[in-house]
């Protein structure tokens, strides 16, 4: 049976990590971490479908953070459904979850992927693989305090002696050099966030066509579990642009956004 989280974590720590939502918040703390509990004793009873109900309803009313995500994708690789359990893997590595088990799981639910599609590992953009790899909260504090200590520096300057000005002057050189690559990798996770739309099919098999309608001639097929990106969208249809850069015209409503 694949290994879910928390085995040395506990509930309450995995719950605090959720980026919780008020307007969401349809359980207590106490009453989330009895979900919690509950469906990750069904997993270790390998009844999958609770274990799979309780960590859905978590995420549904807020509290998705990424052991929960994670915990639910490797539930669904664990039930044989490929699409939700790389939609949730995915969706916890980039909440931050612990990289060696998501990356360990993602690897299994791609091997049972029906598409194999030539360059899909390695060919993600810069900033991507650099927003994947450092969380955004992370850079983001580390920015605001090496900028904060740059200009604390700066300021100290007509408080202090001469003779420690140097010192002063080189700390605000030296906070000041380390905050731009910190603040490139803040805007690589905004400028993700905001023009680089992913997706992963969720539909056993869908069709992509050459123009968005029905009428349109099949181009090619995507199965689950396959990630792709999303270029635009023209009423029900989307735009999809594979790892190998092929393109078409599917059904938005097989295809969940990340």
């Amino acid at each position: 049976m694949i290994p879910i989280a928390l085995v040395a974590l506990s509930a309450s720590a995995a719950l605090a990590e959720a980026p919780l939502q008020v307007s969401q918040m349809y359980y207590t703390p106490a009453e989330a971490e009895a979900l919690f509990l509950s469906a990750d004793d069904a997993y270790a009873r390998e009844d999958f479908a609770k274990a799979r109900e309780g960590f859905e309803k978590l995420a549904e009313h807020g509290y998705g953070g990424p052991d929960v995500l994670y915990n639910l994708g490797t539930t669904c690789l664990a039930m044989g459904d490929v699409g939700p359990a790389v939609l949730n893997l995915e969706r916890a590595r980039r909440a931050g979850g612990r990289t060696e088990d998501i990356e360990a799981n993602l690897a299994l639910a791609r091997a049972r992927q029906l598409d194999r599609v030539v360059g899909g590992q390695g060919e993600e953009p810069f900033s991507e693989r650099v927003a994947l790899a450092i969380p955004e909260n992370a850079a983001t504090a580390a920015f605001l305090a090496t900028w904060s200590l740059a200009f604390l520096a700066l300021a100290a300057l007509r408080f202090l002696p001469a003779r420690a000005r140097g010192a002063a002057i080189a700390v605000s050189v030296l906070a000041l050099l380390g905050s731009a690559p910190l603040g490139g990798v803040v805007a690589a996770h905004v400028y993700v966030r905001q023009a680089l739309q992913e997706g992963v099919v969720l539909s056993p098999s869908l069709p992509a066509r050459e123009l968005p309608r029905e009428a349109g001639k099949v181009a090619f097929e995507v199965h689950a579990g396959l990630k792709v990106r999303m270029l635009e969208e023209d009423g029900k249809y989307v735009r999809i642009r594979l790892p190998n850069g092929l393109e078409g015209w599917t059904e938005r409503a097989g295809v969940a956004p990340l």
